[in-house]
């Protein structure tokens, strides 16, 4: 969970020791001009073109308007605006848009592989923590909480704990310069990386390898919202449920998508429109994002794809049992941080389990499906049991049709059931008539095999008989996210 046990154009050293290759491209970029902040960590002289962008990944356009490059081209930004860039190449002469997550600006630390821009200590952790990073991983980013600071983030290994990350505050000194200890002092951060990864000197690893990072995906193109059937190509049969399938599919032979089919008669085409164009407003880095639709029937959806495909089949894999309870935590509050933000925009989500909830190859969590359910057939009700997952759902939902953000929180104490279990069937042993029998006698499910006594309370929390008693996601986020952090300190001492 932590120590709290809780890309880029090299200098010559840097680049002979980790090549020339970008890792990760930040997605949000300062502002130009008067809107600019005092610091944008600009490296070159002060007569510097601001506007100039070097690209980290090749890219090929979809549409007629965007403009091709490679990695490595440099290319002058004409106009910013939302995910797709106005641009014109400084190799071919070209014109045309871009993917701002695919460029970065120019002699700033946007281009070095180790620097992530805009990122939480959170995220910082599950990406270090990722998959394919080993101690000695590493990034810089900026501080959370002091305007134009940074942090140094590093995996280590302990004894007592495992693979846990370590940070460090950078401090700056007045005259410019950056140290961790005070007694050794760099010019520019390029020279703190340089020297420490050579030497540990204090630090609990030598800097080894910036942390892995996975290719952006390329924006979704700003007009592109109902498509035309033709347009999508299915490849290949992820599942299928009761009211369709979910396939992984292209868009326009180029874009890798998930894309869900529902079966006619479902819903009213109409009253599905309405609903998407609520859905897609919902934009989180912990949802799904829902990409664009086919409104003709057989009803389309298309989302971003998720390569682990959902939560409940990733943890019954190899991969997905070797998860330890820490990280099962941590996939936990991820959850519980999207569902806060549908909580704030005042939203229900209806079904909220395991199998709605998809996983990253770098095993971040999004949420899928949010408020899908209340469009599927009007006749979505509780004297109609099949239509919805009994054992996931709230007694006041089960009994007089009553979905509330709070029945979603009950949902969610069922999904920490099944997180904390590798994938268990709620109840086990029981039948829905029998789950619905013993919920009115006020039973409620034990404590699951291996289950600290604190998760488990946070689960009781959830089951409060009386929606209003039971916890926000906000409360439950905090929680979860906090869940190891009391023993711990939240930065390294100085070496």
């Amino acid at each position: 969970m932590g120590c709290i046990c809780s890309s880029r154009k090299p200098d010559k050293d840097t680049a002979d020791h980790w090549g020339k290759e970008n890792g990760h491209i930040d997605n949000s970029f300062p502002l130009r001009g008067p809107l600019a902040p005092p610091n944008d960590h600009r490296l070159g002289s002060p007569d510097h073109d601001s506007n100039i962008v070097i690209a980290q990944h090749d890219f090929q356009p979809v549409n007629e308007h965007d403009l091709a490059f490679q990695k490595g081209d440099k290319l002058t930004v004409l106009q910013e605006k939302g995910d797709w860039w106005l641009a014109k190449s400084l190799v071919s002469g070209n014109e045309g848009y871009i993917p701002r997550t695919y460029v970065a600006r120019l002699d700033t630390l946007e281009v070095e592989r180790w620097f992530f821009k805009n990122l939480t200590r959170k995220d910082t952790e599950r990406l270090l923590l990722a998959p394919g990073n080993k101690p000695g991983a590493f990034l810089i980013r900026e501080s959370e909480t002091t305007k134009g600071a940074f942090s140094l983030s590093v995996r280590d290994l302990v004894a007592q704990h495992g693979d846990v990350v370590k940070h460090y505050k950078i401090r700056s000194l007045d005259n410019g310069g950056y140290y961790i200890s005070p007694k050794i002092s760099f010019p520019t951060l390029q020279d703190l990386v340089k020297h420490y990864s050579k030497t540990a000197d204090g630090l609990c690893q030598r800097l080894t390898a910036p942390c892995k990072s996975v290719t952006p995906q390329r924006p979704w193109g700003q007009d592109e919202w109902e498509i035309p059937r033709e347009t999508l190509k299915m490849v290949k049969k992820l599942g299928a449920g009761q009211f369709g399938e979910v396939w992984m599919g292209y868009y326009k032979n180029n874009q890798k998508v998930a894309i869900k089919t529902l079966k006619e008669g479902s819903m009213a085409p109409e009253a599905f429109l309405e609903e998407a164009n609520l859905m897609k407003e919902l934009q989180h880095d912990k949802l799904v994002r829902l990409y664009a639709v086919v409104t003709k029937e057989p009803i389309l959806i298309v989302t971003e794809y998720m390569v682990n495909g959902s939560l409940l089949d990733f943890l019954k894999t190899e991969e997905g049992n070797r998860v330890q309870l820490p990280k099962l935590i941590d996939m936990s509050a991820q959850i519980a941080e999207g569902m806060a933000y549908i909580e704030r925009n005042n939203y229900i989500h209806r079904d909220l389990r395991a199998a709605n909830i998809l996983v990253s190859e770098t095993l971040k969590c999004k949420i899928a499906d949010f408020g899908l359910a209340r469009i599927i057939e009007t006749e979505y009700t509780a004297q109609e049991g099949a239509k919805f997952p009994i054992k996931w759902t709230a007694p006041e939902a089960i009994n007089y049709g009553t979905f509330s953000i709070k029945s979603d929180v009950w949902s969610f104490g069922i999904l920490l059931t099944e997180i904390v279990t590798y994938g268990r069937i709620p109840y086990p042993g029981m039948t829905n008539p029998e789950v619905i029998r013993n919920l009115d006698r006020n039973y409620r499910m034990p404590c699951p095999d291996h289950c600290p006594l604190e998760l488990y309370d946070i689960m009781l929390k959830c089951w409060q008989e009386r929606p209003e008693d039971r916890p926000t996601f906000e409360y439950l986020q905090c929680t979860l996210e906090d869940f190891y952090i009391a023993t711990e300190r939240q930065y390294e001492l100085q070496p």
